[in-house]
């Protein structure tokens, strides 16, 4: 029985392979809308450390970078959940945590609420996700506030945080990722029918 080499069988079945990753791709597209669509609202503050005299601008940028990512950590706690959530003027929707259990509200709070630092800066970056744009940006608002009002119950007296971007709500939805999803639909569907073109060849 005479078998094709891979190279040949490949090449000479790429447009059921190509086929396949549109089809899978389309799939997980598709497959995307199942969940809300969610913008990102993205604002950043900076980490000022009240240097003491003879400290070296290099230690200071690096003390308000450790600085920035203990806050980074502590925005998805429930306290400072609270905190933000008892903001006034914000009118905040808080349905997504109302009636759910605690493990859920976290988990809901966690995905809501992002937060990390640029390295090598003390800027940390706070990205906010609703389905409602404008929730999105009054949720980074509101968070900025609490930071900037209540931080130094984290930080200590000695950090300053001071906004310095505003949030900016995308123009499109984010989350999920319907173009980063369809890719890796295409790449797996494209893996699936090689090597099914592969297999059922090498059987017949």
């Amino acid at each position: 029985m005479f078998h094709h080499s891979p190279g040949y069988l490949l090449s000479h079945f790429w447009k059921r392979i190509v086929l396949g990753g549109i089809f899978l791709a389309l799939f997980a597209s598709a497959l995307s809308f199942v969940f809300p669509l969610e913008y990102r609202a993205d604002a950043q503050m900076l980490v000022v450390s009240r240097t003491r005299y003879g400290v070296d601008p290099y230690t200071a940028v690096k003390s308000a970078e450790r600085v920035g990512e203990n806050i980074a950590r502590i925005v998805g706690t429930d306290i400072f959940f609270a905190q933000v959530l008892s903001q006034p003027g914000f009118q905040l929707d808080t349905n997504r945590f109302v009636g759910t259990t605690e493990r859920i509200r976290r988990n809901r709070w966690e995905r809501t609420i992002d937060a990390s630092v640029s390295f090598g800066t003390g800027v940390l970056n706070i990205s906010a996700y609703h389905t409602d744009p404008s929730q999105a940006k009054a949720y980074a608002s509101a968070v900025m506030e609490t930071l900037v009002e209540r931080g130094w119950e984290y930080v200590g007296g000695d950090v300053n945080l001071k906004i310095v971007n505003q949030p900016v709500v995308t123009a499109l939805p984010v989350r999920p990722n319907i173009l980063f999803n369809a890719l890796g639909g295409f790449a797996l569907g494209v893996l699936i029918s090689g090597a099914f073109v592969l297999t059922r060849k090498k059987l017949l």
